[in-house]
């Protein structure tokens, strides 16, 4: 965790690169961060991206009670405090709705873990949760169910959600999961994908559990 100008430095900044890396059209998805008091600052709602600056974030505790600022926050900030109740060591989400993972996200099909990194930074296969009404809590309790052992989870019929021990590890978590749905999008082209032998998937899933047990931090 950190301090509230640090962590709204840090949403402003993952806001921007998202929407520059195309993993969002026009003010679609948001970004929020949680600082060492516990507040979580949250993007407004329905502002571009370019627009979207530290004086202009709306901070709210864990129950949604508007806390400062004078922006309406995030539409969907349900689903973002249900990641921040449920798992303490998590200290940013993303939201977002990238080409590739959206693809599978309609489709119904989880994104699999056929590259390494992908269990090293996303714990597994890329799940996708039931449907669920958009800012609903229904939402947040869905996405949270797939959360525990996962940085990704994508939302049928939607977009995807990541977590992690910050804002711009949220992101990252992100572009991983973009990028291996595009690979594996494109190698479906070329046949079936293989899977990664066994002990390598054990393996690297014990590399993702140390990594948030161990080196994500908690308030």
């Amino acid at each position: 965790m950190t301090e509230n100008a640090d962590i709204r430095a840090q949403v402003v900044a993952a806001a921007q690169a998202m929407d520059a890396a195309g993993l969002v059209v026009g003010t679609a998805g948001n970004v929020s961060g949680r600082a060492d008091d516990g507040m979580i600052w949250l993007t407004p709602s329905s502002l571009p991206y370019d627009q979207v600056s530290m004086d202009n974030l709306a901070a709210v505790d864990l129950d949604g009670n508007l806390l400062e600022g004078t922006s309406r926050p995030s539409t969907e900030k349900a689903m973002h405090l249900a990641c921040y109740r449920a798992f303490p060591e998590v200290g940013g989400v993303v939201h977002c709705h990238p080409i590739h993972a959206s693809m599978f996200a309609v489709a119904h099909k989880s994104i699999p873990a056929v590259i390494e990194e992908v269990i090293v930074y996303l714990g597994g296969d890329v799940p996708v949760s039931d449907y669920r009404p958009t800012g609903s809590d229904e939402l947040g309790d869905e996405v949270v169910r797939h959360l525990a052992d996962r940085s990704a989870v994508l939302m049928a019929n939607h977009g995807m959600l990541c977590i992690g021990e910050s804002p711009d590890h949220a992101l990252h978590a992100a572009l991983v999961a973009e990028h291996t749905a595009r690979i594996v999008w494109g190698a479906s082209r070329l046949g079936d994908p293989v899977d990664l032998p066994e002990k390598a998937r054990t393996d690297f899933e014990g590399v993702y559990t140390y990594l948030r047990t161990e080196t994500w931090s908690a308030p």
